[in-house]
């Protein structure tokens, strides 16, 4: 019996390690963001996709292929995920939440099949040497950035947003 406690311990132990590393741990938060990311794109109305604060500002509809497009170009140059093409001038809403489901996806399984040593490896990136965890952050802090950008879009079209989900 004593063996068995130990054996379960030992268990639990590697199955709790093995959530607090650097990767498992951005996966968890990927999905709950890129869940938030969706509600958000589905709570606009699609006659609003077009719609931008300022002259200077992206469409509702460009801020989400923005997000999608720089998910794709960090996967693929940095952690080896599928090529995907450029989307622009993509208006409808329903495609547009396909490319979003598409990027985080891709990215998603990139990261996955990168190990935990990979991560201290400097990469060359336009603002300097990073290291691929760098990288990692930046995906999840580029989708932050923009989704704030987006929430105030709801709220300026009078669309509540949906509730923050965070871990």
């Amino acid at each position: 019996m004593k063996s068995f406690a130990t054996f379960l311990l030992f268990i639990f132990t590697v199955m709790m390690h093995a959530q607090d590393t650097p990767i498992s741990a951005w996966q968890e938060k990927w999905e709950n963001s890129k869940n938030y990311l969706i509600k958000i794109a589905e709570a606009m109305p699609e006659e609003n996709y077009g719609f931008k604060p300022t002259k200077r500002e992206m469409t509702f509809a460009d801020q989400l292929l923005h997000i999608a497009n720089n998910i794709n170009w960090l996967s693929h140059d940095y952690f080896g995920g599928e090529k995907i093409e450029k989307f622009e001038y993509i208006s409808s809403k329903k495609e547009i939440i396909n490319i979003l489901n598409l990027a985080f996806a891709n990215a998603k399984k990139a990261v996955a099949n990168t190990s935990e040593s990979d991560l201290k490896t400097k990469v060359t990136f336009f603002a300097g040497p990073k290291t691929k965890l760098q990288i990692l952050n930046l995906l999840q802090d580029h989708v932050t950035h923009h989704r704030g950008q987006l929430i105030v879009y709801l709220n300026l079209n009078e669309v509540k947003p949906p509730q923050y989900s965070g871990w």
